[in-house]
């Protein structure tokens, strides 16, 4: 037996999205890496990670301006996805923000938009402006970040809330509390699972559980780590601002796990056995 990463993931539309994609949290703030970000974003499309996931948050909008830049010309290739923030998550600041991400973006529309974490104003709010948004076609999907499974059994009661496309939540092999509730539950509801921090921001990488199974696959812990989140059904948003490290986790997509190299993982870092509230970054 083995787990096989997959190149694509079904959202409840049907529509088929890159399990693979790129991230953009502390992009775009370091203008001496503006050209290397840039090198890596397009290099990444041009390796099949084309959904770019970034967020109004992200540098005060920074992120969001270099990816404008860097997918000038190859719009129609992206799965574009951004955040609201939970502040401007009324009816009507939803709207306005993101119109702001969109001109930011220098586009006119937004594959995904999702509200980033719950804040003060209620869920019905934010999807009325979500729904504003879809009418007015500047957003072909909406989805939340950072709801767990009553937030979400409470947005899909609403009127219009069962059509929530994802929910982008923190999830990797140190942060599995997900899969006792949160990932059965929106596999049963049709809801896309994204994981963002899917290495731990690099902190993964010290951890020698992975490492042995990485050099018993030959691979790099990067790809290991990766070719996990994907082979749990879930979609992988990792960061990267260099070509190098786009060529290198593009492997984990090509990546299989055996049954003998999935039972370390689990023993180096076991499965939650209960209820784990989630966890954010």
């Amino acid at each position: 037996m083995s787990a096989e990463s997959t190149e694509k993931l079904a959202l409840p539309s049907g529509e088929e999205i890159a399990t693979l994609g790129q991230g953009t949290w502390h992009l775009g703030e370091e203008p001496a890496r503006r050209q290397q970000e840039i090198a890596a974003l397009r290099l990444g499309v041009d390796l099949g990670m084309t959904v770019v996931d970034t967020a109004e948050m992200y540098g005060d909008g920074a992120a969001e301006e270099l990816v404008g830049e860097a997918l000038r010309g190859s719009r129609e290739e992206i799965f574009l996805v951004s955040k609201v923030l939970p502040g401007h998550a009324d009816r009507l600041g939803t709207v306005a923000a993101c119109e702001n991400s969109l001109r930011r973006l220098r586009t006119e529309q937004l594959d995904l938009y999702l509200l980033h974490w719950r804040g003060q104003w209620p869920l019905e709010e934010t999807l009325a402006g979500f729904t504003d948004l879809m009418d007015a076609g500047k957003i072909r999907y909406w989805g939340v970040s950072n709801l767990d499974v009553d937030d979400m059994v409470e947005l899909t009661a609403l009127p219009g809330g069962d059509a929530v496309a994802a929910d982008q939540v923190l999830y990797n092999l140190s942060r599995r509390g997900v899969e006792w509730d949160l990932l059965p539950w929106c596999r049963e509801a049709g809801a896309a699972v994204m994981a963002y921090s899917p290495i731990e921001q690099g902190r993964l990488l010290k951890a020698e559980g992975l490492a042995a199974v990485a050099r018993s696959l030959g691979a790099t812990l990067a790809q290991v780590a990766l070719a996990w989140v994907l082979a749990q059904g879930a979609a992988a948003i990792p960061r990267s601002g260099s070509p190098d490290h786009i060529r290198e986790i593009r492997g984990a997509v090509d990546l299989h796990l055996h049954r003998e190299a999935l039972d370390a993982l689990d023993k180096a870092f076991p499965p939650p056995g209960g209820p784990t509230p989630l966890e954010m970054l």
